[in-house]
């Protein structure tokens, strides 16, 4: 895995910026894009014994994007892995919503990973060997007030990973989706508090997921290991969903 460069969205914080560690520690080169400073995460990816650059970008613009992709290229060469892992979680009862609300989760969580995915698939195929990793959530399975439009997104990125798995297997291409239980970060936490108290009882292992908890899948997704795994979606959440 040393020679490989992975991409990861969202990772200035949060579970993005777990990913980036254990990928810096398994010993690949990571590029982290997000809107926002990434040294943090690049502090925690040398800390692990690895190399990274950051690049700010807006992922819901495809110019953006573009450049982002010629950035990296240029700086650590051809990515072969690409976690789509930046998301945002607004609560809001469904009748209060607005279109531009509903418009603006789908542009980061489902319009972002499109443009993200297809600036950087060219290189995967042309090497033969890639690794697509998005990020679901275990909140499809359950009735969550207040999260319509953000369930709505998240079935969609299912579709999406289903769908281009079955696109891309002859060029060596595995795409898989990990779903998540409910976990601490600074997007999260714009959410109703009492949810943090609530949705650990649900599960089947009782407390609340760390980002930590989601690294290992990460790691097992994009690994050789996982050459015959592709269109499925991994829910990583302590039990909360036994299926």
């Amino acid at each position: 895995m040393s020679a490989r460069v992975a991409v990861v969205t969202g990772a200035a914080s949060g579970i993005g910026r777990g990913y980036a560690g254990r990928l810096a520690a398994d010993g690949l080169t990571v590029a982290v894009l997000d809107r926002d400073d990434a040294a943090d995460t690049l502090a925690e990816v040398k800390q692990a014994g690895g190399d990274g650059i950051g690049v700010r970008v807006d992922l819901t613009d495809p110019a953006s994007v573009a450049a982002a992709a010629e950035e990296v290229a240029e700086r650590v060469g051809a990515p072969s892995i690409v976690v789509n892992n930046a998301g945002i979680y607004p609560n809001k009862p469904f009748e209060e919503l607005t279109f531009a609300d509903w418009r603006a989760i789908f542009d980061v969580n489902v319009d972002a990973l499109f443009h993200v995915t297809q600036a950087f698939l060219p290189a995967m195929r042309a090497a033969s060997w890639g690794r697509i990793v998005n990020m679901s959530s275990n909140s499809i399975a359950l009735a969550v007030t207040g999260f319509t439009h953000y369930m709505a997104t998240k079935m969609a990125v299912i579709g999406f990973t289903r769908g281009l798995a079955t696109e891309v297997a002859e060029h060596g291409i595995t795409v898989n989706a990990i779903a998540p239980s409910l976990t601490r970060t600074p997007g999260t936490e714009a959410g109703p508090e009492a949810f943090f108290e609530i949705v650990p009882q649900l599960q089947a292992i009782k407390r609340l997921q760390q980002p930590a908890d989601l690294a290992g899948s990460l790691a097992f997704l994009v690994s050789d290991d996982a050459a015959f795994v592709t269109g499925q979606t991994l829910y990583v959440d302590g039990g909360l969903v036994r299926a």
